[in-house]
């Protein structure tokens, strides 16, 4: 554990620790009712705050701490998340973050997964991963590609969940996807123009910027895409860059975002789930009024079920939430994680 500063700290996992057989067999998590067999782990940041003092390798006896699940959308990685967490363990040091880089994505896309590559399975990986770890997630917490993943781990969970969960889908919406249009970038088209260019030996981070803005995307998203390509090569021999991604299999996860419907996890929310969706007001998706109004319906069933479901809106910002206002966005997360007295 390397301290990150005086109020957070940080445990990183990018590589496959081994798993005895006879572990692999037993490990479980009680949370959702399941044995869950290991075929691997993913790549993930565990950012805990101050007055955390536990580790998943401790006796099951001592309480673990609270914990956040925090996913990434798509060709994003856990490093999206990585200050607005040390940002939350700082305010909330009773609390830990998960930060996970999905399958497909990040130091993850190294770590064989098997087909189909899904939401649905994406959602079983962190099921997997926090079943490993013995975490009993408080809450989960996805952008975009990752706020379907996330209702995706309510779906597959036994029901009724052992404690209750609160569940924040960040300008997402449960069914069909509408983004993009009136000139917006649009990830399958980006996705569909990366897979056209070289995965290896990209002579610098300045090409692909230049491509990607030439073909028509902004510039934002070609800085942003760019930040996914790692240096290869040694200095004598010439240094080149690579995608630390798996695009083939990210295509293949987008389109399974697009077609994925959950609307029947949010209008019959499970007791002990609390479903929040958070809208950009300048949202590249593509908010429909019908998505809106079957939300707000949702709402008013899920007080009589014991659930929850609820509608935010944040200001001033577009599809990037935790970047383009985190102060707005803390300020909507926060009472998420206030009123936990947990002994640590």
């Amino acid at each position: 554990m390397s301290s990150i500063s005086s109020s957070s700290a940080v445990l990183r996992y990018a590589s496959t620790p081994a798993i005895s057989e006879e572990r692999r067999s037993t490990l479980r998590s009680d949370w959702f009712g399941t044995n869950l067999p290991f075929k691997s782990v993913q790549a993930y940041d565990l950012v805990q705050g101050a007055l955390v003092k536990w580790s998943s390798l401790m006796d099951k006896s001592v309480p673990e701490p609270p914990t956040a699940v925090l996913i990434h959308g798509i060709l994003g990685c856990r490093k999206n998340w990585g200050s607005f967490a040390r940002r939350l363990a700082k305010s909330f040091p009773m609390w830990q973050f998960l930060l996970v880089d999905l399958r497909c994505h990040g130091d993850s896309a190294s770590i064989t997964k098997g087909l189909p590559n899904t939401v649905a399975a994406a959602g079983r990986d962190v099921l997997n991963l926090v079943a490993q770890l013995r975490i009993i997630p408080r809450v989960l917490v996805g952008h975009s590609f990752g706020g379907k993943v996330v209702l995706s781990m309510v779906e597959q969970a036994a029901k009724p969940l052992a404690r209750p969960v609160r569940v924040w889908v960040l300008d997402a919406t449960p069914g069909k996807v509408k983004s993009g249009g009136h000139g917006e970038d649009h990830p399958a088209e980006l996705i569909s123009f990366l897979r056209k260019m070289p995965e290896k030996k990209i002579p610098s981070k300045q090409y692909v910027l230049d491509a990607l803005v030439q073909e028509g995307f902004s510039k934002d998203v070609a800085q942003w895409v760019a930040t996914n390509l790692r240096r290869s090569g040694s200095p004598n021999s010439g240094s080149s860059f690579s995608w630390v991604f798996d695009l083939d299999g990210i295509a293949d996860m987008y389109h399974s975002f697009e077609e994925t419907n959950l609307w029947k996890i949010v209008e019959d929310v499970p007791r002990g789930v609390h479903v929040n969706f958070l809208k950009a007001e300048r949202s590249l998706h593509r908010w429909a009024l019908e998505d809106i109004r079957r939300i707000h319906a949702a709402e008013e069933v899920a007080v009589d079920e014991g659930g929850g479901v609820q509608m935010h809106v944040l200001e001033d910002a577009g599809h990037w939430v935790h970047t383009d206002n985190p102060d707005g966005l803390f300020k909507i997360l926060s009472p998420s994680f206030e009123g936990f007295t947990t002994q640590l």
